[in-house]
């Protein structure tokens, strides 16, 4: 009930980030290799950028 209230943090932010990159990484595998590995790196760093913001 009270969800429409809350705030994103910012761990929930960069993983539907890095959620819609590695789909459109998954969608470009097939057709466009170069722009595949791209997303795929810029996935990476968000999923580094993750791993730093969770605590231990």
């Amino acid at each position: 009930m009270f969800g429409i209230f809350k705030k994103t943090s910012e761990v929930e932010k960069l993983q539907k980030q890095y959620e819609k990159l590695m789909a459109d990484w998954h969608k470009l595998s097939a057709t466009n290799r170069a722009a595949s590995d791209k997303k795929y790196s810029e996935a990476q760093k968000i999923l580094d950028q993750i791993e730093n913001l969770k605590p231990e």
